[in-house]
């Protein structure tokens, strides 16, 4: 079987399950993985016979994407604010929304603090995950002090295998955030940012089957009866542990953006701006604590 052959047959077995761009793309990430060839060289070494070994890789990937496991999991790559990251099945895989809720961090923390010299901002990253939102966060902005946790240590081992291979310094703290006396171990910060779990039980149904089969359902669906767990505890823990001044950062899901304006503002934070993604979906919001005022009663920092 050659490069070429091996190409084809990839590509007709998953026409069954993804439309043809997606296809398409994932025979290209997978053809790359085999070969270890870029497109260009796999062109001019298509009658290239693949190995034995290659043959088998083809045969393994295409048993699992046929089981709807997730390309990334496969390569065991996904790529995060032009960053290479390993993943596998205990993290989730990065989305380009949450690239869009670190964009949103690092231009305001830039705006406020235009001289890195003096930034000595301390931020935390609920819910690492893979660590990309913490090592994003962490290359572009060397000067702040980022700590992240996660649940487990065999999660953290994944994002510090990431810090360690892309030269970030981060604070990893395996502990279960909804305790509030464990996440009571986490500093004072400038700046909370999160990607929870937020869609309901419920929304299973709805969602395709290389997520619901395959990505970890701790770090994806909370409670029917309760799914702002996650935020009303980052809510009090932030009562506690935001300086003043300080924001809090958290992509959110679509359907639950006025229940999260509502809870918020009921717990006095009453600068809370919902942001839309390039989609047009409500997937982000920014909050600021208020604090008392001796003259004037509750005021809000912005």
């Amino acid at each position: 079987m050659t490069v070429h052959e091996a190409t084809k047959q990839l590509i007709d077995s998953l026409t069954d399950i993804y439309d043809d761009s997606e296809a398409a793309n994932i025979t290209e990430l997978i053809m790359e993985h085999i070969t270890r060839w870029s497109r260009i060289e796999r062109t001019t070494n298509k009658d290239v016979p693949l190995s034995y070994a290659q043959k088998e890789l083809l045969e393994q990937s295409v048993k699992r994407l046929q089981q709807h496991e997730p390309v990334q999991y496969i390569i065991n790559e996904a790529w995060f604010a032009g960053m290479r990251f390993y993943v596998d099945k205990n993290v989730l895989i990065p989305r380009p929304e949450t690239e869009e809720l670190v964009e949103w961090v690092v231009k305001e923390f830039k705006t406020k603090n235009p001289d890195p010299i003096t930034a000595g901002n301390k931020i935390l990253d609920v819910g690492t995950g893979s660590g990309c939102i913490a090592i994003a966060l962490k290359k572009n902005l060397p000067d702040a002090e980022i700590w992240a946790c996660d649940i487990s240590d065999e999660v953290l081992n994944i994002a510090r295998m990431n810090a360690d291979a892309m030269g970030a310094t981060i604070d990893f703290t395996p502990l279960n955030f909804l305790e509030a006396d464990q996440r009571n171990q986490l500093p004072h910060v400038d700046i909370i940012v999160s990607n929870p779990p937020y869609v309901p039980q419920q929304d299973r149904a709805e969602m395709r089957k290389n997520v619901v089969d395959h990505e970890p359902s701790i770090a994806l669906f909370v409670p029917d009866n309760d799914p702002l767990i996650f935020y009303k505890a980052i809510a009090d823990f932030a009562k506690e542990k935001l300086n003043e001044g300080g924001s809090i950062y958290l992509e959110i899901h679509e359907g639950l953006a006025e229940k999260i304006d509502h809870l918020f503002r009921t717990k006095d934070y009453s600068s809370v701006e919902i942001k839309k993604d390039l989609q047009g979906k409500d997937r982000m919001v920014r909050v600021k604590l208020c604090v008392e005022s001796s003259e004037s009663g509750i005021i809000t920092i912005d």
